[in-house]
């Protein structure tokens, strides 16, 4: 069996700037939930994409989670959020009993329509917005933004996946209220597992660090006057995280790479088209994905690479199309769900040599 190709995985600096930090947790003993290492990674990812303050957490979905409660959602508010997302952009909507209305794409970004929140506006009164920037895309934030001021909703940025992309000149993650971060095994950059909530309003960020650390209240005793959760992130881990930032523009470098190498070797194919690049979007090219409108289809792509133990998979599958969401409203046309169909992501695993990327591209173009 020839050697594992992974869609995405973890990559550690070659010069071990994460083992440095790690180090200097061990050694000061403090390999406990936060401390000086987590005060630091904060400080450098707030630094990192321009916003005042930021709060590490155990996930970006807990960091949604928080960003939610923050712009005061509970039980009953309408959320509108893309349909084009995974799971956990949604999901925390309902861990706050709130409702989720799913919003359509456009073909021109990929993420959330603004001519399709016109029209969720037009029918609900929402308690917040959800954009999600997928795939490192930036969503058209300038036509978002403008609806959400204009209706005075809160706009909550998931930029999970678009750690080090720009939209316009300024970093995805800082349009909203409060913009979310993911440090997932599969992202451009990690800690194994964890998350940031960025912000410009430092009041609600120490309040989400009261929250996620069991809402304490100061006392001599134990006291809880709120509903804590259980969501910093430990010292060990952001000590890999600050490692990470350090090679964060190295590897938003070598995610365009891969991507102008598929669109070098496959673009030209019959029916092949790729992801959106706008002249106003400089993207992280987090996974480069491919759309398919002739005979061959996303799913003879992905089992043509896994027969040679490569690693693909489809597009999101919509959230209104998923099981658990049936019954949510969904505003929109129906694009997400073309996208869906006709799309494949591609190995974009930022330790992939050109050996590896013409192995791919070779096997895909092998289906003409």
């Amino acid at each position: 069996m020839p050697d594992r190709i992974y869609l995405s995985s973890p990559h550690i600096s070659a010069e071990g700037y994460e083992m440095q930090y790690i180090k200097e947790a061990f050694a000061s003993n403090w390999i406990a939930p936060l401390g000086r290492n987590v005060d630091e990674f904060e400080k450098e990812m707030a630094a990192q994409v321009g916003t005042k303050s930021a709060v590490a957490l155990s996930s970006g979905t807990a960091a949604i989670h928080m960003a939610l409660k923050a712009a005061d959602v509970g039980a009953g508010d309408i959320v509108f959020c893309p349909s084009l997302t995974f799971s956990a952009t949604a999901n925390p909507i309902i861990y706050q009993n709130a409702i989720p209305v799913f919003i359509d794409s456009n073909y021109e970004t990929w993420n959330m329509c603004p001519a399709a929140l016109e029209q969720a506006f037009a029918k609900y009164n929402p308690k917040a917005v959800i954009v999600v920037h997928i795939y490192g895309l930036a969503a058209d934030m300038e036509q978002i933004t403008a609806s959400c001021r204009r209706y005075h909703v809160p706009l909550i940025e998931d930029a999970a996946e678009s750690l080090g992309t720009y939209y316009r000149g300024k970093h995805t993650g800082t349009f909203g209220a409060y913009g979310i971060f993911s440090f997932n095994g599969n992202k451009i950059i990690t800690t194994s597992g964890g998350g940031m909530l960025v912000s410009d309003n430092e009041e609600k960020v120490t309040k989400v660090k009261f929250w996620a650390t069991q809402s304490k209240d100061p006392a001599r005793h134990y006291q809880h006057s709120e509903l804590g959760f259980n969501y910093r992130m430990s010292n060990v881990l952001a000590g890999i995280g600050r490692g990470q930032l350090k090679v964060l523009d190295r590897r938003v470098q070598k995610k365009k790479y891969i991507y102008e190498f598929y669109n070098r070797q496959l673009g030209r194919l019959a029916g092949v088209g790729f992801m959106p690049v706008n002249e106003w979007n400089q993207p992280n090219y987090w996974l480069s994905c491919m759309t398919l409108s002739g005979k061959v289809r996303p799913l003879d792509v992905i089992e043509a690479l896994e027969a040679e133990n490569i690693e693909s998979r489809p597009i999101w599958k919509p959230l209104h199309r998923q099981p658990f969401f049936a019954g949510c409203d969904f505003i929109g046309s129906g694009v997400a769900e073309e996208i869906y169909e006709n799309g494949v992501c591609l190995p974009s695993d930022t330790k992939m040599s050109d050996t590896d990327l013409t192995r791919v591209t070779k096997i895909i173009k092998s289906l003409w």
